[in-house]
């Protein structure tokens, strides 16, 4: 499925870890895949077939306060069962309320389906009134919006991989093709995103909340080029020493080449079929909760 990405942010605070082996590349060959582009949105019991929206999730909002992840799974998502705190945190009308407003629009667009919308207003510091109307697109967790997700270690984790994966260092508009095990993508699709930019994962809902990626060892020039540096890493030159200088996408910690962390992929769609879940608690477990983003063509 292909999504774009606007500008937004996250309400969780996260620890901030580091990683190393950015920089050492391995070879492998690009996808090529033909058949006609298609932009429409599809959507069948909750199932994006295709989608073509803008993902900007910058990386500052994955760290405002007020939507704990506990109310995140032990309420509804509806205003009408925020907790105080979190119901404030969306009406603030400072920066972090709109931190926290970018991120529960994320989580919306993941959670819910294309015919499900989460409502809600807040005054700014002028007095004037806006009116909020945030819409499902994904529908991994469509029944969030009657009753709790709890536990569910599976959604959470599903959820969280799409929120990381339209994270954006610049905060930019880029369009992107987001492919799993549940999100099914068309020859079209394929054809018009065939370069691989990498895999993310995590879970935003644990006690000890994370989120990782990995870069694709050939899509990560490509990634770079439109302004999405959060699965190959954010690039810096000093302009006194020209040292060139990797840096980690806010607390989405990038663990290196996709080869390393991540095992086979799909032969038709070419997505990541599962990586390492959480590399310092234990390199050897793995998530198939993975989400893999693919990116067009160049000129």
């Amino acid at each position: 499925m292909v999504l774009c990405c606007a500008r937004s942010v996250a309400v969780f605070a996260l620890p901030l870890l580091t990683a190393a082996c950015i920089g050492a590349e391995i070879d492998e060959q690009a996808e090529e895949l033909v058949g006609e582009a298609e932009s429409e949105l599809i959507s069948t019991n909750g199932v994006l077939l295709n989608a073509l929206h803008p993902n900007a999730l910058h990386p500052n909002g994955l760290s405002p306060s007020g939507l704990s992840p506990s109310w995140l799974t032990s309420k509804r998502l509806s205003p009408s069962s925020m907790a105080p705190s979190a119901l404030a945190a969306i009406k603030d009308p400072g920066s972090s309320g709109a931190l926290s407003r970018d991120l529960l629009r994320y989580i919306v667009s993941c959670s819910l389906r294309a015919d499900q919308t989460f409502s809600f207003s807040w005054t700014d510091s002028s007095g004037v009134a806006h009116s909020e109307v945030y819409r499902g697109d994904l529908g991994y967790a469509h029944w969030w919006a009657s009753s709790p997700i709890g536990n569910d270690t599976y959604v959470q984790h599903q959820i969280s991989a799409c929120l990381a994966a339209r994270v954006n260092w610049y905060g930019v508009s880029v369009n992107i093709s987001l492919r799993n095990n549940e999100m099914a993508s068309t020859a079209a699709e394929r054809a018009a995103y065939p370069v691989r930019e990498g895999a993310f994962w995590g879970n935003l809902f644990a006690p000890t909340p994370y989120v990782g990626a990995c870069y694709d060892s050939v899509g990560y020039v490509r990634a770079r080029q439109v302004q999405r540096d959060c699965a190959a890493g954010h690039v810096e030159t000093n302009p006194t020493t020209g040292e060139v200088t990797w840096q980690q996408c806010g607390s989405l910690v990038i663990w290196g080449s996709c080869n390393a962390m991540c095992n086979g992929t799909d032969a038709t769609a070419g997505y990541f079929r599962g990586c390492v879940t959480n590399y310092p608690v234990n390199p050897y477990v793995r998530t198939d909760q993975v989400v893999t983003t693919f990116l067009p063509a160049g000129p």
